[in-house]
């Protein structure tokens, strides 16, 4: 499945948004979201002391886990609606499923950094086993509601992403300035050869940005609309395609 490729106007120009809630609904889910943000950070220990680079490659591999669950399991279960109607899914499946792909390869990007050791996998397990169920439950009652979710989710990973970005520029994780991305980043987001932590966490952050404001727009649309999404996503995937072509 081919990622859309990034340019550096566009990495450089993501910002950090909010979407006001606009229901009891919407307060529930960003409510979820902040509970989940500040219990993590509480007990993962990384809102207390220095940011460093362990606390900053744990963060991201345990939440990336977490973060490509919801893409999975609402394409799934719209595949399977979609066999039961016989008809069309309107292009949310493909979108769906590009953003669990997406997660997963952020994942496989930071654990080429740091190998996670048996407790940090047992926990992963826990939590996947208990937010799959969960998400597959609410997604069948309100899919509204889990791409809301999903949008405030999202929006957290942005602001992750970009506190870790200003500390690389403010010298605490300065030595990702220098430091080479991992191949498969280079490889999957089509990054420069020289391309440098920095560089992979910008790319990195377009995602997020990208799927927070395609949950938020989801969220907002009918389950038989059209997914606006579809034809760019699809131009994105035909740029990539062209590169990998030109390396071929």
């Amino acid at each position: 499945m081919q990622h859309s490729v990034w340019t550096e106007e566009e990495v450089n120009s993501v910002k950090k948004t909010h979407k006001k809630p606009e229901d009891f609904a919407d307060r529930v889910a960003l409510s979820a979201v902040k509970a989940a943000r500040w219990s993590f950070d509480t007990f993962s220990g990384y809102r207390f002391g220095n940011l460093t680079e362990g606390k900053v490659i744990n963060r991201i591999c345990f939440l990336e886990t977490v973060a490509g669950v919801p893409g999975m399991t609402a394409g799934m279960l719209r595949h399977l609606r979609s066999l039961r109607i016989m008809d069309r899914d309107h292009g949310w499946i493909h979108t769906l499923l590009e953003e669990a792909e997406n997660e997963r390869m952020h994942l496989l990007t930071f654990v080429k950094l740091r190998r996670p050791g048996p407790l940090f996998r047992a926990a992963v397990v826990g939590t996947q086993g208990v937010f799959m169920n969960v998400f597959f439950l609410c997604y069948l009652v309100s899919p509204r509601f889990c791409h809301r979710f999903v949008g405030y989710l999202e929006e957290e990973a942005v602001k992750t992403y970009t506190d870790i970005i200003n500390a690389i520029d403010d010298g605490r994780l300065g030595h990702w300035k220098t430091q080479a991305a991992p191949q498969i980043a280079i490889d999957y987001w089509h990054l420069k050869p020289e391309a440098t932590m920095r560089d992979l966490m910008l790319a990195v952050r377009a995602d997020e940005a990208c799927h927070r404001d395609v949950n938020h727009t989801l969220s907002g649309l009918k389950v038989d609309e059209t997914n606006p999404f579809v034809l760019e996503h699809a131009q994105g995937a035909q740029e990539s395609s062209k590169i990998e072509a030109s390396k071929a």
